[in-house]
Parts: C-alpha cells; structure tokens; sequence
C-alpha cells in the first residue's frame, strides 16, 4: 500500500509537472508567438479553405491592369475619372457598399477629383480610407525640460471634396506581430474609437435595416439617440456616420445586459426575413464585441471572390462588360490584389501565404475582416483562467498516465490522448472558431510527458533492478544477479564448468559455541562471523560464496587456467585469517583460530537443488578436496593449508612444503604446502623454520626415523607451538616404536577425515 501510495504521488507529481509547463508557456510572451506561428497555422491548414459570407467581393488591380488600360502602372498616377467611372458602374450594378483601400490625399487634376467626388456623392455609398500617422513626441515639466515622450497618432483624411462626398471614412491599420498578419482593430482606441474599414463598410451596407435597427434600440431604452437621425432621410454623410457609430458603440460597449435584451429583441423579430435577422446580428456583434479581434481567414489570396478593375470599366471610365459578375447587396473592396506576383506592394505575410510566396493583399484582409463582422466569425480564444486549466488538465492527465501505466499501455494511451486533445481542437476550431492551445499542448506537454515518464519509470524499474539485484546477491554471485536482473534470463543458463580456486574453511569449536548460546543470540554471532569472512573475501572480488551451516566454501573462476584467481584466493584466505583474529577479540568464546583450505582445479558452479527449490553451488573434486584440505589443519595444527596446484609459480609468499597426503577415499597423493604469509609480513624467524622444517622433513622422506625425530625434537625446542613439526615428530616415534613404515616415506596416508 505505501509504494502504491508513493508511486501514485510521483504520477501526480510528473502530471503536476507537466501542467505547469504549459501554464508557464501560456503565461509567457514565447509561448504566445509559438502558438502563433506554430499552432494556428495547423488549425488554419487542416480545416483548409471555406467559403467567405456572399455579402463581400474584391475588385482588384493587379500588375496588369495598368497596362490593359493603358494606363500608367501605378493607380496613384491614374486619372481619377476612371475611379469615378468605377463607382458609377459598380453603383449601377447594385453594390451596397463601394470601399477604396486607397490613398486620396494627394490633389490631382482639379477636375479629376471634382468628377471623383461627383461620382462618390451620387452613389452615397462610398468609404474612403484614411491614413494613420504616428510619431514620438518629447514631453516637458513644467520648467520645459525634457522629461520623456510619449507616442501619438492623428487622422491623415483625403482631399476635402473627396471627404464631403463620401458616405463615411475610416483606417485600417493592421498590427504586425513576428513579421505576420494575425488581427484587426474594429475601432481603433488611440485614434478616438474611430471605426475601421471593415466596420464602417458593414455600417453601409446595414444601412437599409438603419431604422428597424433604430426601433430595436428604442425598444430597448437605450438612451442618448434623440438627436441621431429618425431614418436615412436624415442620414448625412461620412461625419454623421462616424458620429452615429461612435454612439451605438458607446452605448452597447460596457453594458452586458443591454446586450443580452438587444439578443432577445432580435430572434423575437419573426418577421424579418433570415437576411436581415442575421444583419441585425452582425451590428449586435459589431457594436457590443471587443474591439481588437483575430482574423478568420477564408483561405490563400483569392478565396474572396474577385473582380479585375479592369473587367468593369476602361480608361475613360465607362463600363467594358466583360465582368458579368453580379454585384447586387454585395459590399465591393476596390484596392491593389495581385493573385501572382510574389513582390506585389500592398502584401502582408499570413497563414494562407501560398508556395509562390503570394500574400494576402491588404483589400482582401479588409474584405475578410468585413466578412468575419458580417456573420460574427471572428477567432475567438478562451480567456486566460480556461487556457490554464486546459493546458494544466492535459499535462495532468498525460504526465500522469506516462508515469502510471507500463510503457506498452502508457505510451499508446498518451499518444491517443493527444490525437483527442488535438481533434477536439480542431472541431472546436472548424465548428466554434474557437482557438484552443495546440502547439502547447503536442509539441511541448505531448513529448515532456513521455521523456517524464518513461525516464522516471526506467529509474523506478532500474531501482527495483539494483534491490532485486541486491538482495539475489545475498543468495548467487553478483555477476549472476545482475544477469537475472537484466536480463531475465532462465537461471539454469548460468551452470556450468569452469577453472579456478576453491577456498574452504569452517569455525574450530562450534559444536560447544552452539551449545552455549541460545539460538537468537546464536544466529547473532554466526552472522556476525560470516559478515567478517564475508568482508576479507569480497575484497578479493571472490565470485561465488556459499555458507554451509558454520562453514563457507566460496571460489574465484576464469574461463582458462590463470593465475590471477590462484593469487586471490591466497590473499583472501591471509585476510580472513586476520580478520577472524580481530573477530575473536569481539567475541572471545571463540578459541580457535580459523582452518583454510584451497585447491585449484575445474570445478561446477550452477544451481543445485530440486522441487522448484535450488541453491547456487559448488560442486566437484576440487571443492571436495579444498574441505579435505581445511580438515587436515586440526590434525597438523596449522591454519592454511593449500596444494602444490595452487601455490605453483605464485611469488611473494612464504610458502612451507609439508608432504604429500593421501586422504581417505583418495587414490593418489597431493603436495600440500602451508602459507605462512607474504614475503613483506613474515619475519625472520618464520623463513627460520620453514627452512629448518623443510631439512627435516628431508630426512623423514628419507626414512631414518632416528635422524628424523631428532630434527623435529630440536625445531620444537626452537618452536615449541609449531604444528607441523610436533605431528612429524609424533609419526617418527610410531614407526620407531614398531609400527608398520609405509613403502613411500613421502606420503603420509590420513585415516580420517
């Protein structure tokens, strides 16, 4: 229950991680231009093109029409009759609203211009652009020193006549941001909440609904429209639009509910055809919304249908006919469109930018952004508090899943998870125009989520790895638990036949140590005396170690014949021996010193056992005759006792030749040495009687037991506690007093074990 608990809490804590990432992302100005760059276009691209309301057209001059009308190929140097030839057509024709996103300030031909603003007085439906100005002014204190500046922007209007004549003037700044078009303003704050293009025209074009549009207010209670004009017959040109704009926008901006009732009025109105419910919804929308909004783009330059100028009149100004399009109740943009060339000036960088490198002209953004007030389509965002806990649920959820589930099942989940995520993103995005995170949420969130994950799982697993690995270490050689571990390997794969060192040894006395202890404290002391053994042993990176009962019977191993595993043993079996020493001053019931015993040779090592139930053992001739060994040192009283197939070759030891010993159930005989210690530890006195000893023992393989018994005698008087000498010399006196000789005097034949 508690590493449930505990892991439970890491999920959450990689979810919690995870969502605040994204939080963080929403929060900071980077995260904003990534979802800019990266996660709109997406939504743009995979919804593709859709149609553009059927209220709005384009009438375009490209890099061609100058030419076709042989005219110069900038308009500004045209004639303005043919503009007013244009109006007079497109008049004709039946459009509600006739929009120039062209410059006009700049005087003419005298008589150009009049014949212009004739034309635009006649149609009594014209919006003319304005122009934007802005410039950095120094600010003084009182005592006219500079003390900063501040930025201010002014109206550039066109020609006075031109003003006069018009049906209403507006702006259309449109705010770049990392070099890309996403916004417009509908009315713009720094100029007075002067209404835009778009506005202004969708004003026009609702004109003919300008009284049913007055009376919903008045039922409403709306105040301050007594002295607006009663209908169109009162309705003046561009300065009375602006001013009557300007009231219905102060009156509906900051008041929610009045913009509720006016929503109720609206659908209550059953006898208004679809058309004008819709319109009266759109100056609803356009009066009430936020005045700064994303642009909904229809699609690559183009998708706003297109009328070329020069279709619709010639140089002089009269109607050519080769457009048949039908203009009647549409809101005509006139302005430069070049659906080909890539350097056109009037462009603007987009997510519809096409392959060509063609851009968006600023009449078709115009036209868009008139389009999106016509039926309420803008982009929409969530406001700050649900992106939050939008971003922060996904990360939540996937971190979460990533680190709680295996990888088999978490990675699959989480990756359906995003596809969800990011499917109801773009439904919300087709369906409601509403831009949810994207790029957040897949490109950021998505993949930290997996990396958090998986990485802490892989710790975890790694974790559980080290302990499982460490706690089969107490039972099988470490290389073999890492390999059970890591690998998953069948256990029995790891028997098999090798060469190398067994060392042998168990605890002198332990029959009576058991006897006075009880089990508790038995168990105690046997573990401490194990850990000792246990600590010399590692030390020499011993392979296999097992415990039998108060023995240990451990081995070093290589694929071939080293000696590099003959020389640890050796060392191993000199280190056990003084730290049992350091041990027993620990616990000085135990009086015996300890009894070692090595042999080299091939020997198995595998799992040993049955019924499901197995040990990692030792198991061989050699293992056998390392125990022989280890019981020999009682009955020669020595502590470390090895044969010749070790020591062979093995340099820095002092290393006594003790005979060959036949032991019981042996058919040969094995040269057994004793080590006394290295060659930098041992003193003189021990080379002293390892020298003596081995001329004495000379003699003995000779057979003259007299000679023999005689050197022993004299070692013993120099060495009174020395084992070896004392069991010769007693041998001497059994064959002196009549027992049997053996044929080889240099085997001594052991008749127990």
């Amino acid at each position: 229950m508690k590493n449930r608990t505990r892991r439970a809490a890491k999920g959450l804590a990689i979810g919690l991680l995870t969502g605040l990432v994204g939080i963080i992302a929403s929060l900071v100005d980077a995260g904003a231009s990534f979802e800019r760059s990266v996660g709109l276009p997406w939504l743009f691209n995979i919804r593709g093109p859709i149609a553009p309301p059927p209220d709005v057209v384009v009438v375009a001059i490209d890099g061609r029409t100058g030419d076709q009308l042989g005219l110069p190929s900038q308009p500004r140097d045209w004639p303005r009759t043919v503009h007013a030839g244009l109006v007079d057509e497109l008049t004709r024709r039946g459009a509600s609203a006739i929009v120039f996103d062209m410059q006009f300030d700049k005087p003419r031909v005298s008589a150009d211009d009049l014949t212009f603003a004739a034309a635009i007085d006649r149609s009594d439906r014209v919006v003319l652009i304005e122009l934007v100005t802005g410039k950095r002014q120094p600010v003084t204190d009182s005592e006219g020193r500079p003390s900063g500046s501040i930025w201010v922007e002014q109206l550039v209007q066109p020609l006075p006549a031109l003003v006069d004549a018009a049906k209403g003037l507006a702006t259309f700044p449109l705010p770049k941001i990392d070099a890309a078009v996403y916004e417009f303003w509908v009315f713009k704050e720094s100029v007075g909440d002067a209404p835009t293009l778009p506005a202004a025209a969708m004003q026009v074009h609702a004109l003919k609904l300008y009284t049913a549009w007055m009376d919903l207010l008045r039922e409403l209670g709306v105040a301050g429209l007594d002295d607006l004009p009663a209908d169109l017959a009162g309705f003046g040109k561009a300065a009375s639009l602006r001013t009557i704009m300007g009231r219905f926008r102060e009156r509906l901006e900051n008041d929610p509910a009045a913009t509720e009732r006016l929503r109720v009025l609206i659908e209550a109105r059953a006898d208004l055809p679809a058309g004008e419910r819709d319109l009266l919804r759109a100056l609803r929308a356009l009066y009430s919304g936020d005045p700064h909004r994303l642009l909904n783009f229809y699609g690559p330059p183009g998708t706003v249908p297109t009328v070329f100028y020069q279709d619709l009149v010639n140089a002089q100004g009269t109607a050519t006919g080769s457009s048949t399009f039908d203009f009647r109740g549409r809101t005509v943009f006139v302005g430069f469109a070049d659906l080909y060339d890539p350097g056109h000036p009037d462009r603007f960088y987009t997510v519809f930018t096409n392959d060509d490198g063609v851009d968006l002209s600023g009449v078709e953004i115009a036209a868009t952004a008139f389009g999106n007030l016509m039926t309420d389509r803008s982009i929409r965002t969530p406001d700050a508090a649900q992106t939050v806990a939008v971003l922060f649920a996904f990360g939540l959820v996937a971190g979460a899943l990533a680190y709680l589930l295996p990888a088999l099942a978490g990675v699959p989940l989480v990756i359906v998870l995003a596809g969800l995520y990011a499917l109801a993103a773009q439904l919300s995005f087709n369906v409601a125009d509403l831009w949810v995170p994207l790029a957040t949420p897949l490109l950021v969130q998505f993949p930290l989520a997996l990396f958090l994950g998986l990485s802490a799982q892989y710790l975890l697993e790694r974790g559980r790895g080290r302990r499982m690995s460490k706690a089969l270490g107490y039972y099988v050689p470490e290389n073999v638990a890492r390999d059970l571990t890591d690998r998953q390997v069948d256990p029995h794969a790891f028997n098999r036949v090798v060469y190398g060192t067994c060392l042998a040894t168990d605890m002198s006395g332990f029959s009576t140590i058991s006897e006075q202890l009880p089990p508790d404290q038995l168990a105690v002391f046997l573990n401490d005396y194990f850990d000792t053994l246990a600590g010399a042993l590692k030390r020499q990176k011993v392979d296999v170690t097992e415990f039998r009962a108060d023995a240990i019977m451990c081995a070093w191993t290589a694929d071939k014949p080293e000696a590099s595993v003959r020389r640890q043993a050796v060392l191993a079996a000199l280190g056990a021996s003084d730290a049992i020493a350091g041990f027993k001053r620990r616990h000085p019931m135990l009086k015996a010193s300890l009894r070692v015993g090595l042999e080299a040779g091939n020997f198995y090592v595998g799992h040993a056992g049955g019924g499901g139930h197995f040990v990692f053992s030792i198991v061989g001739d050699t293992a056998n005759t390392a125990s022989r060994i280890e019981g020999l040192n009682k009955h020669i009283g020595t502590q470390i006792l090895a044969t010749q197939a070790v020591v062979e070759a093995l340099e820095g030891f002092l290393l006594r030749p003790l005979g060959d010993f036949q032991f019981v159930g042996k058919s040969g005989a094995i040269p057994i040495f004793e080590v006394m210690g290295t060659e930098a530890t041992v003193s003189a006195s021990q080379h002293a009687l390892s020298r003596q000893f081995e001329e004495a023992l000379a003699i003995f393989h000779s057979a003259r037991w007299d000679a023999a018994a005689a050197a022993f005698e004299a070692l013993l008087r120099a060495f009174p506690d020395d084992g070896p000498s004392l069991f010769y010399r007693m041998r001497c006196d059994m064959y002196l007093s009549g027992t049997p000789a053996p044929e080889d005097a240099r085997v001594i034949r052991m008749d127990a074990k």
